[in-house]
């Protein structure tokens, strides 16, 4: 009986499912920081949790998957993505909460509250997860159309745009309806990440198609 030929990977392909895992999870620690983006004229100060800045090259990497493999590709990517997001959910908190601390260590109470979050606010993050990435998948490859790769950056920043902002909608409406005002913390979540959308996307997209048809060659 003849063994069929193991399904060949695109370099790319493989080296950004490792990255993105990694992102996946990365976001969910970075985010217990709340970072100053500094005063800008109109706006005034805009802080934002540091979380979005993995979550931002998660839009670029979904991105430019579709780009370079097709729509398929990039909502396989996104799907897969629930796998490590889950699996360091159960694992913080057994940590947290089954694995008791050793009696000479005293920082349980300040690890347990940085990296602990309720039940309600991870089913948020895992609702926003979900439906913003394959949103900016969606967005992005509809963009494209027949397109051979014009005009990238605009469609990367306009999907990774209004991703962000039903990200932010979908979290914290979720996450906080019913115990603290949420149009007042929407509010400037979706402006500080709409400007940081504008800022780093663009660049980046460039960045990871190069390099991805870099590791195709």
């Amino acid at each position: 009986m003849t063994k069929a030929a193991p399904a060949v990977v695109p370099r790319s392909l493989f080296v950004f499912s490792l990255l993105y895992g990694g992102l996946v999870v990365l976001a969910g620690i970075l985010g217990t920081k709340l970072a100053s983006l500094g005063t800008w004229p109109v706006l005034g100060a805009l802080a934002v949790e540091s979380g979005i800045f993995a979550f931002l090259l998660l839009v670029v990497l979904s991105s430019a998957v579709a780009e370079l493999h097709g729509r398929d590709a990039a909502n396989a990517l996104v799907r897969w993505g629930f796998v490590p997001l889950i699996v360091s959910m159960i694992l913080l908190m057994t940590v947290i909460h089954l694995v008791p601390p050793a009696p000479f260590w005293g920082d349980q109470e300040i690890f347990a509250k940085l990296l602990g979050q309720g039940a309600r606010m991870q089913f948020a993050g895992l609702i926003a997860y979900g439906v913003s990435q394959t949103l900016n998948v969606a967005i992005f490859s509809r963009l494209k159309g027949g397109d051979t790769g014009s005009m990238l950056w605009l469609r990367a920043w306009i999907a990774g745009l209004l991703s962000q902002i039903v990200d932010t909608v979908i979290f914290i409406s979720v996450a906080f309806y019913g115990v603290q005002p949420v149009i007042p913390v929407m509010e400037g979540q979706v402006i500080s990440k709409m400007l940081l959308s504008t800022i780093l996307v663009p660049p980046l997209i460039y960045v990871f198609v190069a390099l991805g048809r870099r590791l195709d060659r």
